[in-house]
């Protein structure tokens, strides 16, 4: 059966994205409380734009301490200052859906037990280039995206994500997260989570049981070195796979390689394979820069071309490849006549 039109645009518009299910929520504009009721007192160290009530610029003030937050303010922006410390007291009256603390100085033990947690309707929390060594904890139940990029992260407490059902993003990369860093259940409670990212880490493995709803996994730039068998099983839903500059070679894949159904962007750029199997559902295959002497279309072809109905639409039977990158091997021009024959809906090929 073919895959709906619509069903492809949606995807591809999420490819590189930062996905995100409720950012509704968060710029509803209709909100019952009248904010003309409240007492509109800035911090001086902030910004408060009259036409924005609900928002507190602190970003490049060179802060040290984190401002009181008045209980109208939603979006806080505190990026690029002096901040060591996340404290209580600022946030007692808080009602927070978006903190941006980027780019300061925030260690563990800088973080009071439960300054995060009491945000009851916190949504986002970037705390991006920072000093932390693990996955602060604990954190509001209401968390939908949580970005810990460029920190030095290389532990992550069990139980940290229990209680995040609504996480639906997580993002750990450029960190020092090591394969001892991860349990069977590390990932335990993320039901909704649909994008993982661990790009830039020092993996030398595939994370263990990540959660059954992830739609985006990135881990370029890590160590990896093989793929377990079944490995996909328990994440039917994942379509959007990077793992570009590992180690991956021939030796390390499973049987099937990536014949992964739900898989429509795969990125296997700067590893060590020839041509690995496909599912014939992938769109975007990225191979440039590996081991590739010749293309096998026999294995990389998912279905015979001799199978498919001659009188039959490619949309409907058949592979359904339009995108695919060679660049970077030992790849001699012409293209195999076989591999057009079999890819009917090729549109880019990079040799």
């Amino acid at each position: 059966m073919a895959t709906p039109i619509c069903f492809i645009i949606w995807v591809l518009f999420i490819t590189d994205s930062v996905w995100t299910r409720s950012v509704r929520q968060v710029y509803e504009a209709n909100d019952p409380e009248d904010w003309t009721m409240h007492d509109f007192d800035c911090p001086r160290e902030c910004f408060c734009p009259p036409s924005f009530p609900t928002a507190l610029y602190c970003e490049n003030r060179g802060l040290k301490e984190i401002p009181a937050i008045p209980s109208r303010i939603w979006y806080l922006y505190l990026e690029n200052n002096l901040i060591e410390t996340i404290p209580e007291k600022p946030f007692e009256n808080a009602t927070l859906r978006w903190i941006n603390l980027n780019k300061n100085k925030i260690t563990n033990y800088g973080i009071e037990k439960g300054a995060l947690s009491q945000l009851k309707k916190l949504l986002f929390l970037f705390l991006e280039d920072n000093e932390l060594e693990e996955v602060p904890s604990p954190l509001p139940r209401s968390l939908e995206q949580l970005q810990l990029a460029r920190n030095k992260v290389s532990r992550i407490p069990q139980g940290t994500f229990s209680n995040l059902e609504n996480l639906t993003l997580l993002d750990l990369q450029h960190n020092k997260l090591l394969d001892n860093a991860f349990q069977r259940d590390t990932f335990k409670g993320l039901k909704n989570l649909m994008q993982l990212n661990m790009a830039k880490n020092a993996l030398r493995n595939m994370p263990p049981r990540l959660p059954a709803n992830t739609m985006q996994l990135f881990l370029d730039n890590n160590s990896i070195e093989g793929i377990p068998e079944n490995y996909f099983n328990v994440i039917p839903k994942v379509a959007f796979l990077r793992l570009n500059h590992n180690k991956l070679s021939d030796a390390g894949l499973p049987s099937s390689g990536f014949n992964v159904s739900s898989i429509l962007d795969l990125q296997l750029s700067h590893n060590r394979l020839t041509v690995p199997r496909i599912s014939a559902h992938l769109q975007h295959l990225h191979l440039d820069h590996n081991k590739i002497k010749n293309v096998n279309v026999s294995v990389i072809c998912p279905t015979s071309p001799t199978t498919l109905p001659a009188e039959q639409d490619s949309f409907s039977y058949g592979p359904h490849l339009r995108y695919l990158r060679l660049d970077g091997n030992e790849i001699k021009p012409p293209i195999p006549v076989d591999l057009m024959d079999c890819f009917r809906l090729l549109q880019a090929v990079i040799i």
